[in-house]
């Protein structure tokens, strides 16, 4: 992946130079400082054209008449009763999920709805949605409390009971926190 004399950057430190050899997965670099390291292929990042390289003198007035010359799209207006609304919505009643749950046991519909619900979880992460609201209707509580249970495992997010007024005491709201 990585070749003699290919400028890199380290992924989680403020370090680039240059790479000096590679060894199956290691890769022995010279930093700008004249210090050699080695790092994992996996910490680091191929520069194809130097930051240097990239200032160029920038014509201000050039930038600011193309500002204004752009029109900016008009933002729809959003009723405060949406504004609220969740974007994602998981319902985890066993009809939603499957034709038919003739044949199938407890068992067997608790882990069809549990991976429904960690599927969709993951979804949302990977998307960046901020917000999931999970309906598992009230019933005997079961799926609410294996829900809690899956949710209590992360630590980037957190869970309560979602609007009273729209789903009643059966559903369970999601908030992910967006690191920077």
């Amino acid at each position: 992946m990585f070749e003699k004399g290919d400028k890199i950057e380290v992924l989680d430190d403020a370090l680039e130079g240059e790479v000096l050899k590679t060894e199956g997965k290691t890769v022995y670099i010279t930093t700008t400082d004249g210090f050699e390291m080695e790092f994992l292929e996996h910490e680091l990042v191929k520069i194809e054209t130097p930051i240097e390289a990239l200032q160029e003198d920038i014509d201000i007035e050039e930038v600011l008449k193309e500002k204004k010359a752009s029109k900016k799209p008009k933002s729809k207006k959003v009723k405060p009763k949406e504004r609220n609304l969740p974007p994602m919505e998981v319902d985890l009643h066993i009809e939603k999920l499957t034709t038919s749950s003739r044949g199938m046991s407890n068992f067997d519909m608790l882990n069809l709805q549990m991976d429904t619900a960690k599927r969709q979880l993951e979804f949302a992460m990977k998307k960046r949605i901020q917000k999931i609201v999970f309906i598992h209707g009230v019933g005997e509580g079961v799926l609410k409390a294996e829900l809690d249970f899956l949710l209590g495992r992360y630590d980037n997010l957190k869970f309560y009971d979602a609007n009273y007024q729209k789903y009643g005491l059966g559903a369970t709201e999601v908030y992910f926190f967006q690191n920077p």
